[in-house]
């Protein structure tokens, strides 16, 4: 009898670098997330992207989806997928074709038809911009130091983005590492105006955008605005209310004012809308504690010396400044918002709802330095950078899309899908793909793609 309870050994066949021929003559040729690359695919298509006729750029822009890296290790990342993979020099080629052939303005044309019918033609816009660092510390034409986003002193570009309502890329713009934020807004613009011939849009912007020669410029092309208003001049714009009512505010309750912005010729009155929040003010108390404390500690000499909001440096004496802290704690709970809105067309309310829509565009940045990685560039001359850009920005929209249908985040759905293995076998000569058994989550992906389309 045998002894079953002795461990067996099978034989191991050496591996001869062949296909393993199984039973009946067939053999496995290959497997391939046939599944996820047609699920970008078909978006790609959707969107009208596949109009640049370009299959390298393509490559580029859905590999980028899948796994960010670098323009080389796109093959890989192409093989590992197990499609049709362009030579890296054809890649390289279609980086050249993407800025001779205006691949942006193609994609971003493209990108307003997609928002247009999906939100009835935005009214509004929302803008907002970040920074990309570099490794090299030399600086150039292009990546200067300059101030950054994320407290970095290495060359860097700033980029602009143009959002829909919903998050959906509009337009993309590169700029000099140090130019100024304010300065970038209107030639985004300007460009958008050209390229679509379209006047009549609300753009919604952060306090940094605020100037009133910025200010000035979009009105006089034709743009309505809403932006955030820095509270210096809140005491002035409210000053009937602080003398009449003192620091009592009801929970979000909306205040307006007037206020002349510019100077001489192009001094122009602004409307001014503020609310008040009780969230808002325990959260602004909470820094202002924070800060006393920084400042009595810096005081007392059981913190060393450095910048402080509410320390008053005499000469030698060091205090706390409690003038400021009172400014600060009157204003506490404020938020203010300057546009040229008139109230018979958007209330106040309306205004301040439009404004808190630019979370959009820091979830679109987030989306481009996370699950994109639009950093590190690994390109040194100003073309090959625009059209890094350029495939990040496709890749956004594509990815903002899916997100939209499926209401799951990008990685989940490329991690989900990527698994989903379809396999080619040959018989007898003759070779045919299988599909893959599908998860339950993938399933629910694309029930979830076909109710959305």
């Amino acid at each position: 009898m045998a002894d079953w309870t002795a461990p067996r050994s099978l034989p191991v066949p050496a591996p001869t670098g062949r296909p393993r021929v199984v039973r009946g003559g067939g053999r496995l040729v290959s497997t391939s997330s046939l599944v996820l690359w047609d699920v970008l695919r078909s978006a790609y298509t959707h969107l009208g992207f596949d109009a640049l006729g370009d299959e390298a750029f393509t490559a580029m822009v859905l590999a980028r989806i899948i796994e960010p890296t670098s323009k080389a290790d796109t093959v890989r990342v192409l093989e590992e997928v197990g499609v049709p993979c362009p030579s890296l020099r054809s890649l390289f080629r279609s980086l050249a074709r993407c800025q001779e052939g205006d691949y942006r303005g193609q994609l971003a044309t493209a990108a307003l038809a997609h928002s247009a019918r999906t939100t009835g033609r935005p009214a509004l816009v929302l803008y907002d911009v970040t920074t990309l660092h570099f490794e090299n510390k030399d600086e150039d034409d292009l990546r200067k130091v300059g101030m950054s986003k994320e407290h970095r002193i290495d060359p860097q570009v700033q980029v602009g983005l143009l959002v829909d309502p919903g998050g959906f890329p509009l337009e993309v713009h590169l700029f000099e590492g140090n130019k100024a934020e304010t300065t970038t807004i209107v030639p985004v613009l300007e460009q958008f105006q050209k390229r679509h011939g379209i006047t009549d849009m609300v753009v919604v912007a952060d306090a940094g955008m605020l100037s009133a020669a910025n200010l000035n410029a979009l009105e006089d092309a034709g743009f309505s605005f809403i932006v955030g208003s820095r509270l210096t001049k809140a005491p002035y714009d409210l000053a009937e209310h602080f003398q009449r009512h003192g620091n009592y505010f009801e929970d979000r309750q909306i205040l307006e004012s007037t206020r002349s912005m510019g100077t001489g010729k192009a001094e122009r009155e602004r409307r001014i809308v503020y609310q008040w929040s009780f969230k808002r003010q325990k959260r602004d108390d909470r820094n202002i504690n924070l800060m006393i404390d920084k400042a009595e500690r810096i005081a007392a000499g059981k913190a060393p010396l450095k910048k402080a909001r509410f320390l008053k440096v005499t000469g030698a004496a060091k205090e706390l400044d409690q003038a400021t802290v009172d400014r600060a704690r009157q204003l506490s709970g404020l938020k203010g918002y300057v546009t040229n809105l008139e109230a018979t067309k958007m209330p106040g309310v309306a205004v301040i709802n439009a404004y808190h829509d630019l979370w959009q565009v820091e979830a679109s940045f987030r989306m481009t330095k996370s699950d994109l990685k639009a950093r590190p560039v690994f390109h040194r001359e100003r073309d090959a950078i625009e059209s890094h850009l350029t495939i990040v920005f496709a890749a956004l929209a594509i990815s903002r899309h899916l997100q939209d249908l499926t209401g799951m985040s990008i990685k989940k759905i490329v991690r989900t899908l990527r698994t989903a293995r379809s396999a080619t076998i040959e018989v007898d000569g003759h070779r045919m793909t299988l599909d893959p058994e599908l998860s339950t989550p993938a399933q629910e992906i694309l029930n979830r793609l076909e109710n959305g389309h």
